[in-house]
């Protein structure tokens, strides 16, 4: 099974005062990757230190990007994506 590795960092418009559930259009954000998750797009994905991990099932980068630049939060700088690498799984898939 192969999937990509996807991971994004906070962009300029990140404002470090503030919690994720706080940053500006979070619901609309929430409701985006919600609806990516109900159609198999992102298979597993949350938040990691500083940046985010998800994995997703794509057939290549560019349609990671494409399907990620309708992200809200990606419009507005608050994310960006910062990797792409092929990932198969190996053990427990």
């Amino acid at each position: 099974m192969r999937y990509l590795a996807v991971t994004r960092s906070r962009g300029a418009a990140w404002d470090h005062s503030r919690d994720l559930d706080e940053q500006d259009a979070f619901a609309e954000h929430a409701s985006f990757m919600n609806a990516l998750v109900a159609e198999g797009f992102i298979v597993l994905g949350g938040p990691l230190e500083a940046s985010t991990l998800l994995i997703i099932d794509a057939p290549d980068e560019q349609a990671v990007r494409a399907r990620l630049a309708g992200d809200p939060w990606t419009k507005m700088g608050l994310l960006e994506v910062t990797g792409v690498q092929e990932w198969e799984i190996l053990l427990g898939g």
